[in-house]
């Protein structure tokens, strides 16, 4: 960190076909919330077949594993949810359905229902606080004309259990574009080798069953 405050040369990059090579990352946690090791340059896979996970051990070249976005965009729009107190704005096309808003809040995150989301289903408070928690940046809220999709916090990836890496802090993602109106300072990024939004996660995960039993 230089005497601004600001981390050096943090920043994460998609190798072509290969894994995300991370540089000057202090803060790599597992599932359980545990650091784990880290150097000033770390590989991460994402092609799903590390037999050494996290970590890249060379696997996508012995699998052919493309790292080509295959998502034809149409998903990566801004809509608005207009409520009496709230605004919810959501970038379906950014979601790595993870579940923490249809589990934690049905009354406002409806699942197989049109409009999906109900901006007056729920106290004001609640749905900020499980706006919070979404991992992938989807969601934001605007109160009052004033939009919030951020949050203030250090820089960190998480392997989440069986799912994508947590990217959170503003880490930059080089070379890659969030979408419409989603959050830069967290998104998801997938490590099971299957989403079609390649870098991002979008929940391909689950139907692949992956697994990653040290993690």
């Amino acid at each position: 960190m230089n005497s601004s405050g600001k981390w050096e040369s943090l920043g994460i990059e998609c190798s072509k076909n290969g894994p995300y090579l991370i540089r000057n990352l202090r803060h790599l946690q597992n599932s359980k919330g545990e650091e784990i090791s880290t150097n000033k340059v770390i590989a991460l896979c994402r092609c799903g077949g590390s037999a050494n996970k996290p970590y890249c051990d060379g696997t996508h070249a012995k699998i052919g594993f493309c790292g080509e976005k295959l998502a034809d965009g149409s998903l990566n729009k801004r809509d608005n949810y207009i409520g009496k107190n709230i605004t919810i704005h959501d970038n379906r096309g950014t979601c790595s359905h993870s579940g923490f808003c249809t589990d934690r809040l049905p009354s406002v995150f409806k699942l197989k229902t049109e409009p999906w989301i109900d901006p007056d289903g729920a106290e004001v408070e609640e749905i900020v606080n499980t706006i919070r928690k979404c991992p992938s940046g989807a969601l934001r809220y605007s109160i009052d004309g004033v939009e919030y999709r951020d949050q203030d916090r250090g820089p960190m990836i998480r392997v989440s259990k069986d799912g994508p890496y947590y990217v959170t802090g503003g880490i930059e993602l080089k070379d890659e574009s969030v979408g419409a109106g989603a959050s830069e300072e967290h998104y998801t990024l997938c490590r099971c080798g299957g989403s079609k939004n390649k870098p991002f996660c979008d929940g391909t995960h689950w139907y692949l069953k992956f697994r990653d039993e040290n993690n």
